[in-house]
């Protein structure tokens, strides 16, 4: 199959500036009433990053009631393409597990129910390779011509259209959705959104999807969620979707295109609890980590972190990408990390020992983090001041792979690895123009996200 564009790809050729962040934990979601379009034809493609926090979550739906919806749900490890009217019309679900964090994937679900062959009748690409596997498979009866009245719910006019949720207020999509393209009456090829990138012929990219308008049909459209404050707006001309819980904080850079590193859901501990696109995160009890998803070498890489409250124990920084995060003590054995309480904890550094007597951080102060892989020395800021550059040896930077580590007890932080989950006042970017920070990135350093990777990493 071909690759996911995960932590470490480039994607050159068309590029995809924005996608939109749904949070689960705020009930993030669009919707528009729907008319009765065709139900013999749609194609729907999207460009999807889980978070990794839910079971099933629901990306797109045509939502009468909870019997009479058709659905297409990722479960955390499988695509699920439902049609459901008091019983499964259509039911695949894929066998392919689909749970990494910090990868994008392409989906594409067509249906043309006029073809004979049964399996041919529902489609599912994931990054331009067709789904065979399937551990539930009832395919869609033949129909060539007709209407709704034989229990099926896709493009129903006595249905709403989600997407986000399933539309009874549950199934929420936890995550980042870029390119939404639905066509309503069109079996469209999957090579209309994606193409093989042809020096890499494993990675599956995206291509520019405007000149489809003319096939949306009745139900049709293409959320590029290219302006912030109206991020349910239709690029095809159409009606517009209503908002829900979305803020203009939601609109990211973080796309199949440039992927932007996050905290990890599958590298934390079992008390810390993680939203708003894996960049929040929080704890309400006992000491506990999560790490990142985006491994460091070589380079220089900066990012922020606002502090969201702390009573006991907060800090940030790094430690080796060797650790397992569900545990705190492998985090402990080799971090560099600054602390609420003023201090540089230095641990698992032989010889080395840790600096006190520094600024404390609370609430809402923003601490940064300037990683240089290249001369050795982990920089940490508060509010835009250097506080501390621990340049020992004992790193070993030549040899050790370093990540984002957090320690939280009763705390939390938002994490802005250049696409903030909240509001940024001054706006600075890299030399590469990449990122949306607060405070001036330092001179050589850049936002972790793919297209910096592969140019400086």
């Amino acid at each position: 199959m071909p690759s996911i564009l995960g932590a470490n790809t480039l994607s050159g050729g068309y590029n995809v500036a924005n996608s939109c962040r749904f949070d689960r934990a705020s009930s993030a979601s669009l919707n528009r009433a729907m008319s009765d379009g065709s139900s013999i034809k749609s194609t729907f493609s999207a460009w999807v990053k889980v978070d990794g926090t839910g079971n099933e979550m629901n990306i797109m739906s045509h939502f009468e009631d909870t019997n009479n919806v058709f659905s297409i749900v990722t479960s955390g490890s499988a695509v699920y393409v439902n049609d459901y009217n008091s019983g499964y019309t259509l039911q695949l679900n894929t066998t392919r597990i689909m749970r990494d964090p910090s990868a994008w994937f392409h989906l594409c679900v067509i249906i043309d129910r006029s073809q004979g062959t049964a399996s041919s009748r529902n489609r599912i690409f994931i990054n331009g390779t067709e789904e065979t596997s399937f551990s539930q498979s009832t395919n869609y009866g033949q129909q060539t011509s007709g209407s709704h009245e034989n229990a099926i719910s896709m493009n129903d006019g006595d249905c709403t259209l989600y997407i986000g949720q399933l539309g009874n207020g549950n199934q929420y999509f936890g995550g980042y959705l870029a390119d939404v393209v639905y066509l309503d009456g069109t079996a469209s090829a999957v090579t209309n959104f994606g193409e093989f990138d042809e020096n890499t012929p494993t990675i599956w990219k995206p291509i520019n999807v405007s000149g489809l308008s003319s096939s949306k049909g009745t139900n049709g459209f293409y959320l590029d969620f290219k302006t912030s404050d109206t991020l349910g707006n239709d690029a095809f001309g159409g009606t517009d979707f209503s908002n829900n819980n979305l803020a203009a904080t939601d609109q990211s850079t973080d796309t199949c295109t440039n992927n932007f590193a996050t905290m990890n859901p599958l590298a934390k501990g079992p008390d810390i609890t993680i939203s708003e696109g894996n960049l929040k995160v929080s704890n309400g009890n006992s000491d506990n980590s999560i790490l990142g998803t985006m491994g460091l070498a070589n380079g220089k890489f900066y990012w922020e972190a606002k502090c969201t409250g702390q009573t006991s124990y907060a800090n940030i920084g790094v430690t080796l990408a060797s650790a397992d995060g569900t545990t705190h003590s492998t985090v402990d054995a080799g971090r560099v990390v600054y602390s609420h309480n003023g201090y540089v904890y230095k641990e698992g550094l032989s010889g080395q020992s840790n600096v006190s007597g520094l600024a404390t951080f609370t609430t809402n102060d923003i601490i940064s983090v300037a990683y240089d892989g290249e001369n050795g020395s982990v920089k940490f800021y508060k509010n835009g001041t250097l506080i501390n550059t621990t340049t020992d040896s004992d790193l070993e930077f030549s040899t050790n792979e370093y990540i984002t580590s957090i320690g939280i007890n009763q705390g939390g932080f938002e994490l802005n690895f250049g696409s903030p989950p909240y509001s940024i006042s001054s706006g600075n970017s890299d030399a590469n123009g990449h990122g949306n920070f607060e405070y001036a990135v330092p001179s050589g350093y850049f936002a972790l996200c793919t297209k910096n990777l592969a140019e400086h990493g």
